[in-house]
C-alpha cells in the first residue's frame, strides 16, 4: 500500500502478537452479526427486518454523538454519508431482499463472495496487489460457506441474486473506501464509527417507514433481542469492526466475514436442531481454514 493511502490511518501492529490480538477482537463482530439470524426469527415479530436494521444503526451512532461530541467538517460530511450508506444504509435492505427471495443458504453464499469483491477493489482504489495465496483463501472460504448452508432445496431467484451481489459490493465498496480514506487527524474510531452509524440510521430511516410502515409492537423478547442487536451487535460490533479495517491488510479482514454465516449455521445446530452432515462438518472445516489462512498469508 502506498504511503499516501495509510497517513490518516492507525499505524498498524508492529508485532505478531499485537496483530494476533486485533484480529481476534475484529473477528469478534462477525461472529456476533452471525447471531442476528437466531435473534430475528426467535425473538422479533417477523415481517421488520429493516426496523431491526434502524434500530442496529441509528440509536446506537446518536448515542455516540452524544457522549463524544464530534461532528464531521468539511469532505467528511458527504464521505461519512458514503460510508454509512455503503456499509449500513444500502447493505440492509439489499441483504433483506436477498434473504425474503432467495433460501437463507444460497443468501449466505452470494454474501460469501465479499472477499472476492474486496480483492477487485482493492487493487485500483488502494494500489494493493492481490496476492495467490489470499485469493486462494478466499476462494476456498466462499466454498466451504456453500457447503455448510447450501441444501438440496436451494433455488435461483434473479432478483434476489442481483439484490444478494449488490449488497456483497455495497459492504466490499465500503469496506476499502473505509481504509483508502481513514480518518481526519486528531479523530478516533469511536467519532468515526459514530458518523458511519448515524449516517446508516438515516439512509434506513425513509425506506424503513416506506416499505414496512408503522413499527410493530415490542413485548419482553422482542426488546431484549433489540437491545441486542443495537448494543452488542451495532455498537460494540462496529467498533471493533473498524478499528480491525484502519489496522489489519483489507483482504485478510474481508475474510473475518465469513465468519458471520458459519456461527449462524453453527448456532442453529447447536440451538435449533438443525441437522449437520458431514458435508456441513467439512465445509466448517474449509471455511475456517481459509478464514485462517488468509490472516497468515503474507505479501
Amino acid at each position: 500500500m502506498t504511503t499516501t493511502l495509510e497517513l490518516r490511518a492507525p499505524a498498524p501492529a508492529t508485532s505478531t502478537a499485537g496483530t494476533a490480538g486485533i484480529t481476534a477482537l475484529t473477528a469478534l463482530a462477525p461472529a456476533v452479526w452471525g447471531t442476528t439470524y437466531l435473534v430475528t426469527t426467535e425473538l422479533l415479530p417477523p415481517g421488520h427486518p429493516l426496523f431491526a436494521g434502524l434500530l442496529r444503526a441509528l440509536p446506537a451512532g446518536l448515542l455516540l454523538l452524544l457522549v463524544l461530541r464530534r461532528l464531521p467538517t468539511g469532505v467528511w460530511w458527504w464521505r461519512s454519508l458514503a460510508l454509512g450508506a455503503l456499509n449500513i444504509g444500502l447493505f440492509f435492505p439489499l441483504l433483506f431482499v436477498a434473504a425474503e427471495r432467495l433460501p437463507g443458504g444460497v443468501a449466505a453464499t452470494v454474501g460469501a463472495v465479499q472477499p472476492l469483491l474486496v480483492i477487485g477493489l482493492a487493487l485500483p482504489l488502494l494500489r494493493e496487489r492481490p496476492t495467490a495465496a489470499r485469493v486462494g483463501w478466499a476462494v476456498a472460504g466462499a466454498g466451504g460457506v456453500a457447503l455448510v448452508v447450501l441444501g438440496p432445496d436451494a433455488r435461483l431467484d434473479p432478483v434476489g441474486l442481483l439484490a444478494g451481489l449488490g449488497g456483497a459490493l455495497s459492504m466490499a465498496a465500503g469496506v476499502v473506501l473505509t481504509r483508502r480514506w481513514g480518518r481526519p487527524e486528531g479523530v478516533g474510531s469511536g467519532v468515526l464509527v459514530s458518523w458511519l452509524l448515524t449516517a446508516g440510521g438515516v439512509v434506513l430511516l425513509p425506506t424503513t417507514f416506506l416499505v414496512e410502515g408503522a413499527p410493530p409492537a415490542i413485548d419482553g423478547a422482542a426488546a431484549g433481542g433489540y437491545l441486542w442487536l443495537g448494543a452488542v451487535g451495532g455498537l460494540a460490533a462496529y467498533l471493533l469492526w473498524f478499528r480491525g479495517l484502519g489496522s489489519l491488510p483489507v483482504v485478510a479482514t474481508a475474510l473475518l466475514g465469513l465468519l458471520s454465516p458459519v456461527v449462524a449455521a453453527g448456532l442453529g445446530w447447536l440451538l435449533l436442531g438443525q441437522a449437520l452432515g458431514p458435508v456441513q462438518l467439512a465445509g466448517f472445516g474449509l471455511a475456517l481454514a481459509a478464514i485462517l489462512g488468509g490472516q497468515l498469508a503474507r505479501r
